[in-house]
């Protein structure tokens, strides 16, 4: 399957993580790999997934939006999702 070991999910970059499910499921879709590969590849873009939402979902609580006053002007931030 793979010339090298799997990168680490706890370190490895947003971009990096939906690159290599990229690959993956474009080798998938090619349908040219061994079963045993193919289950571990699948396995793998599980985690790669997960690893994804979980990073989305951080950067969603880290976002802000802008609040404006009567007269329209942007007077501070509050969270994006306060609950």
């Amino acid at each position: 399957m793979a010339d090298k070991a799997p990168a680490d999910l706890g370190t490895m970059p947003f971009e990096a993580a939906l690159a290599e499910l990229e690959t993956i499921v474009a080798k998938l879709e090619k349908g040219d790999v061994a079963l045993e590969d193919s289950i571990a590849l699948y396995a793998r873009g599980e985690q790669l997934k997960a690893h994804c939402d979980r990073l989305l979902k951080q950067a969603e609580a880290r976002i802000e939006q802008i609040t404006f006053g009567a007269d329209g002007t942007p007077k501070g931030t509050k969270p994006l999702d306060p609950a």
